[in-house]
């Protein structure tokens, strides 16, 4: 399913003069913040210099910020230490939960390094430098190439430059795609494979308001978690091990004591994933009026099958506690994105700028020879897509969702590609991907509940047989060949029983020894799973193609379509979100979101008791209920609320992917993480509203109150630079 995520205007490569006046949003690359308007930033409280934020060089305070398994956080010490949300490493604390050792309730707190235990599964990131390499991606590139060969050449070129700037070192790449394929630039990160746990708060304060309060204000969650980084002695990176030693980062924030006020200063660097804020309506159309739907749909299915096993026994409560709450949290998203655009209208505004675009090009010969056809490409690009949108919106679903399958498919498919000379594999399934797979076979039993995942599967499979003709999964069909309507849920019955009865992908140590075979003695084995996947490999190469020709064909119109816009709006615009660093400015303020309604930019800790009912989600653990009545609060109270201060509002731009994102007042200090929007400006991925869209952040003055009075941690306060 393609979002057009990249399409953006860029002044330095399309626009031939002109200037125009920025919005206080966008999520700028950190090389171009140069193009910010510095006076404006001055005034409204910056006090570095551009090059103190960023330095190509290194030495920037952009440093301290890093990757956090794909959402965002920061070093905070110089000996590794990193802060980032509570739900970003919400998978680490319950990996590590049982129902004995429920760190996921009660917390954790390492008193000392030799009791940090390791945050199973999570990487982090540090990038060592940026490179622009377009013209080695592009110039071999003939436009005349149709959409499949131009993915499959760009893939191969990409491929080649990746390996090379790996080859010797201990680094990882990854080349990213700016302006729909216009522009190429690599990253070379330093991964750290050791990352550990040291501190997080219970559920109860993290998550506090759970679900219900999710994308709403006014938020009363001390939505943080410290890790730490380790490496080898040599200071390479290195799987966990005792022996390891605290990484030692360039950059550390240091953290400000005095808080947020009103119309404050504040800035976000972190790693947005993806807007869609200048995209082509048709693919707006597509995600209002087919993908959410069927993504809220399909949410909720799964969501009720595993809080029906979760209701029955508290183990497994806990090992489904993670993928839950990620379907909780985009099915709300969602939700409110619909009702977004059903509000705002957004979808026809979008549709009326291309028509006034249109108008444009038409008023000038050149623009129309240039431009004319692109809306009519687009058009036939979408309809062709829609003839198979069913069956791939519902194959990834069941391969993802599904963990046996994905267990399955993962190995079959690195049966196929192993054969391959390694710079012929498919992305993803190199020499380079060995030990990510590895992890996943083995950290993937951790949350393995077979019996729930057969229901899911079952799930899956009738969804299957409910695919319209021409879209059916013929693997899955031809299972199911001439069994009647009233036998069929029988026959599903069967099927799954059959395959989770006679699978040896349940144990570990089976998954990884067939891993490591060769394809003929792996299909030897006789796995039912594994013969599964294998027949079902065919529907996924063929949506694997189809998507890769519709992909390659966007790269040759995306340009065409952005340098339209640029010629059109003559305007300096920012760059839509890939996952890549990112930072933006803003100032702390709250909002109306309609008639006699005003919301503060503060919440406080009497907000928390005043919603305390002793019922989950709003359970306020008693420490934090015994410290709130002795009013035993230190120096952390706000004194404009006298109160302690908890969350606070910014307009800020922000998407998922900024969660754990640094949030600094005008000197580069710490003044809160960020860790979510707000429900009325769900549309934001699509179109900022600088009167409604706000970030929600957890102010650092409830962190360090939290540290220091609630569940006491002073090895670690003394660790951080407290300004």
């Amino acid at each position: 399913m393609y979002v057009f995520r990249y399409l953006l205007s860029i002044a330095m490569v399309f626009l031939v003069g002109g200037s125009a006046a920025l919005a206080d949003e966008g999520m700028w690359n950190l090389q171009d913040i140069s193009r910010l308007p510095y006076d404006k930033l001055k005034s409204l409280g910056l006090q570095l210099t551009f090059d103190q934020i960023y330095n190509p060089a290194g030495g920037g305070i952009s440093d301290a910020a890093v990757n956090v398994s794909g959402s965002s956080g920061s070093f905070v010490s110089p000996d590794g230490l990193v802060i980032t949300n509570h739900h970003v490493a919400f998978t680490a604390i319950q990996r590590q939960s049982t129902t004995e050792h429920n760190y996921l309730e009660n917390g954790f707190v390492a008193d000392n390094r030799a009791d940090e235990i390791q945050a199973i599964g999570f990487n982090l990131y540090v990038i060592l430098s940026r490179e622009d390499v377009t013209a080695q991606v592009l110039g071999a590139i003939d436009p005349a190439w149709d959409g499949i060969k131009r993915h499959q050449e760009i893939e191969k070129i990409t491929k080649r430059i990746v390996a090379r700037s790996e080859k010797g070192k201990d680094v990882e790449c990854r080349i990213s795609s700016y302006f729909g394929g216009k522009q190429y630039i690599l990253t070379t990160f330093f991964k750290i494979r050791d990352v550990r746990l040291v501190y997080a708060p219970p559920r109860s304060i993290g998550d506090y308001g759970g679900e219900i309060d999710n994308w709403m204000w006014p938020r009363h969650a001390g939505d943080f978690t410290l890790l730490r980084c380790y490496v080898a002695p040599d200071g390479k990176s290195a799987d966990f091990d005792k022996k390891n030693v605290p990484y030692r980062p360039k950059r550390y924030f240091p953290i400000s004591k005095a808080g947020v006020g009103a119309d404050d200063f504040v800035m976000v660097i972190g790693f947005p994933g993806s807007t869609n804020r200048y995209e082509i309506s048709l693919a707006t159309d597509e995600m209002v009026n087919y993908s959410y739907p069927r993504d809220i749909k399909l949410r909720q299915d799964l969501i009720a099958i595993m809080e029906t096993a979760s209701a029955r026994d508290s183990a497994v409560a806990i090992r489904l506690s993670s993928p839950l709450k990620g379907l909780y949290n985009y099915l709300k998203k969602n939700q409110g994105m619909l009702d977004g655009f059903r509000r705002s209208d957004l979808l026809q505004s979008k549709v009326d700028e291309e028509l006034a675009l249109m108008q444009f090009i038409k008023s000038d010969k050149k623009l129309l020879d240039k431009y004319g056809r692109v809306f009519q490409q687009f058009d036939s690009l979408y309809s062709e897509k829609r003839k198979y949108r069913d069956k791939n919106f519902l194959l990834g679903w069941m391969v993802y969702r599904t963990d046996l399958l994905k267990f399955a498919s993962y190995i079959n498919k690195w049966s196929l590609e192993k054969g391959k000379k390694d710079i012929d594999r498919e992305p993803g399934y190199q020499n380079r991907d060995t030990l990510d797979y590895i992890e996943a076979l083995t950290y993937g039993q951790i949350n393995l509940v077979p019996a729930v995942d057969r229901e899911i599967f079952k799930y899956f499979l009738r969804r299957a047989l409910e695919l319209p003709e021409g879209q059916k999964i013929a693997a899955v069909e031809n299972q199911f060949a001439g069994v009647g309507a009233e036998e069929i849920m029988a026959k599903i019955d069967q099927f799954a029983d059959r395959l989770y009865a006679g699978t040896k992908l349940v144990n570990t140590e089976d998954r990884l020894r067939m891993f490591r075979m060769k394809r003929a003695d792996l299909l030897k084995q006789g796995d039912p799973f594994i013969e599964f996947a294998s027949q079902l490999e065919a529907d996924r190469e063929e949506i694997r193609n189809k998507e890769k020709a519709f992909d390659g064909t966007m790269t040759k119109l995306e340009p065409l379509l952005i340098s339209a816009y640029a010629e059109w709006k003559k305007e300096n615009f920012y760059p839509d979100a890939n996952g890549t660093l990112r930072f933006n400015y803003g100032t702390v303020r709250g909002y109306s979101p309609g008639d006699a309604v005003q919301y503060h930019y503060l919440t406080k800790l009497s907000g928390v008791m005043e919603k305390n009912s002793g019922i989950d989600p709003f359970d306020a653990p008693p420490q934090l209920v015994e410290v709130f009545k002795k009013k035993d609060y230190g120096d952390y109270i706000d004194p404009a609320l006298g109160d302690i201060p908890v969350n606070f509002l910014s307009d800020n731009d922000i998407t998922n992917g900024n969660s754990g994102s640094p949030v600094l007042n005008g000197k580069g200090e710490l003044v809160g993480l960020a860790f979510d929007g707000n429900y009325e400006a769900m549309t934001s991925d699509y179109k900022f509203d600088p009167d409604i869209t706000r970030t929600i952040s957890v102010d650092i003055r409830y962190v360090l109150f939290i540290m220091e009075k609630v569940y006491p941690a002073p090895n670690l306060l003394k660790e951080l630079q407290i300004n």
